[in-house]
């Protein structure tokens, strides 16, 4: 079936070159120089499905190292190219940070396959005793949603579990990569000026050869926490500079992407009785990741795919790990001001199976030299571990 959405997208990013194409024309044709400021709308493969080609998973070590435990945990992860290794976070009562190798990726239906990662630096409270601190007036925890090593440097997000109040205030802090390295961890900041549950979980880099056109290098979001009237109803994603924070306060966002409860374009915040996996009230979202060479925005997360109901808390079973993908070009329309972050919805959205059973997607992260998304399975392994899985990016087309 021809996905009428994807043609009207490919019918607007070729008005934007033949628009883009004259203005840049009538420049050369008037002035003598080059436009060097006139950014154009780009192309790039928009990934299916089937462009994710799974190529293993390994297992994370189990008991403690450190500090904590990978036992419910794993619900940010971020790549770091200088170790070929993964940062993640432990143990949800105690939100501390290690780093891990990633071994050798084994394709298998049997867990007890799988190659085992080691810890590069065990566990260790990243934070240095700060998790509070994003809102200190409020008794309920603190969780950190995302994770980014970006110039050196890991930046941190966290937000604010059941804040009833409104009354979280910051987000980020950014430290040394040396999680020993104490007394120069800086936060948390002010992101923004919506509340922070709209950027306090998953970051995730821009390829450089969007950062103009996006106006920014990086993207940092939120969904689906507690208090749905403070948070999206679905993927949200704002564009910013990490290296911004600390210096600019608060710092400066566009947001691009995301679905106030007044504009529940993918799904009410209801149990209507029908199924709507691209948002209900059991959706979540863990990460982000766009790949370099191509115009996807992809988040992951999970959904209930079923009707949704009461009973002792929400229900949509069965679960399912899911993606939903969106074209980078209407996130620019909406930082351009030409439409609301509303407005746009996925142009493809999939369920995603996994071997070992799990139905939730806790973290994500990019190694973009390999073109290797990672995405952590919550509470598949043992009493409660992760298992990382990869999967390829089969895409060779350049953006223009």
């Amino acid at each position: 079936m021809i996905n009428r959405k994807i043609i009207v997208g490919k019918i607007r990013v070729n008005q934007r070159f033949f628009q883009c194409f004259l203005l840049v024309l009538f420049f050369l044709l008037i002035a003598i120089g080059s436009p060097s400021h006139i950014v154009c709308a780009q192309s790039g493969t928009l990934l299916q499905e089937t462009d994710l080609v799974y190529q293993g998973a390994f297992r994370v070590p189990q008991g403690t190292y450190g500090t904590s435990t990978l036992n419910w945990g794993g619900t940010a992860i971020a790549y770091n190219a200088a170790n070929n290794s993964l940062y993640i976070t432990s143990h949800d009562h105690d939100q501390h940070i290690g780093e891990m190798s990633i071994p050798a990726l084994v394709n298998s239906s049997n867990i007890n396959d799988l190659n085992t990662a080691t810890f590069i630096q065990n566990f260790k409270d990243g934070l240095e005793g700060r998790l509070n601190s994003v809102n200190p007036s409020d008794p309920n925890k603190k969780i950190i949603g995302g994770l980014l090593v970006y110039n050196n440097e890991l930046y941190i997000a966290v937000w604010s579990y059941y804040d009833g109040a409104g009354t979280q205030y910051a987000s980020h802090f950014v430290r040394p990569l040396n999680l020993s390295n104490t007394g120069n961890l800086e936060g948390p900041y002010t992101v923004g000026t919506q509340y922070p549950g709209w950027v306090s979980g998953y970051m995730g880099a821009i390829p450089p050869e969007w950062q103009g056109a996006l106006g920014g290098p990086a993207l940092t979001g939120g969904c689906c926490h507690a208090i749905v009237s403070q948070q999206s109803l679905g993927p949200a994603v704002s564009i910013f500079d990490p290296t911004d924070v600390g210096r600019t306060s608060p710092v400066g966002v566009t947001a691009a992407l995301g679905y106030p409860n007044s504009n529940p374009t993918l799904g009410a915040w209801n149990c209507g009785g029908t199924p709507n996996p691209a948002y209900n009230m059991t959706t979540q979202v863990g990460g982000v990741v766009f790949p370099t060479g191509t115009a996807s925005v992809l988040f992951f997360g999970m959904t209930g795919l079923g009707a949704c109901y009461y009973q002792a808390g929400v229900h949509a079973p069965p679960y399912s790990a899911y993606a939903w993908a969106y074209d980078v070009n209407d996130l620019i329309a909406v930082k351009n001001g030409e439409i609301n972050q509303w407005d746009i919805t996925p142009y493809d959205t999939w369920k995603i199976d996994f071997y070992f059973g799990g139905s939730r997607i806790s973290g994500a992260a990019y190694d973009p030299v390999n073109q290797l998304i990672y995405v952590a399975e919550f509470c598949t392994d043992g009493e409660c571990y992760p298992v990382i899985h990869a999967f390829l990016v089969n895409s060779t087309s350049p953006p223009t």
